[in-house]
């Protein structure tokens, strides 16, 4: 008798594998497909949230992994319709992180992909892309800029949080640190 396959479960392992492998390589920690943002370390995260060459390869290995796409190192050989997307589902997601690195400090109260895993960020990108405009990160009432926070205009308050970037970035590096 035949041996019955779940063909969405071997799809989704065959997905994992060759998006989280070169992870479990680079970052030695493990991953599957419920990882979300909230299930990487700080170690992670961080190196995720600086802006670089070395983050820019991790996110192009996750994203061309889960979207079959080949080899990260064979970027420039995909058509330019894949670069794009690529890219913009590297900076969507790189956003997510940094959010997710806020978070973490103190200073989001909350931000809308939190609740979603890499995957499906990845997979669902331009729809997500629209809800997250719909609801964006909120600065925590607690950080000491809130006062200023709260009196900008709805259209200005997402800006205001990715102006802290750099502080964020510094804060979780002595976090890290310490």
């Amino acid at each position: 008798m035949a041996k019955v396959v779940d063909l969405q479960a071997y799809r989704t392992k065959t997905i994992v594998q060759r998006a989280f492998g070169p992870w479990r390589k680079r970052l030695d920690e493990a991953y599957d497909e419920k990882t979300r943002l909230a299930d990487l370390s700080d170690q992670t995260l961080h190196l995720l949230a600086v802006p670089g060459e070395r983050s820019s390869a991790a996110f192009y290995e996750l994203i061309m992994g889960i979207l079959d796409m080949g080899d990260p190192n064979r970027f420039y050989y995909l058509e330019k319709g894949q670069q794009l997307l690529v890219v913009d589902t590297h900076l969507f997601i790189a956003d997510q992180v940094r959010f997710e690195m806020m978070h973490r400090l103190g200073w989001v109260a909350g931000y809308h992909c939190k609740q979603h895993r890499l995957l499906e960020m990845v997979q669902n990108v331009d729809e997500l892309k629209m809800q997250c405009r719909a609801n964006p990160p909120r600065l925590a009432n607690s950080h000491q800029q809130y006062g200023d926070y709260s009196e900008l205009p709805q259209t200005e308050k997402e800006a205001f949080i990715r102006r802290l970037l750099p502080k964020a970035l510094e804060a979780f590096q002595n976090r890290l640190s310490s």
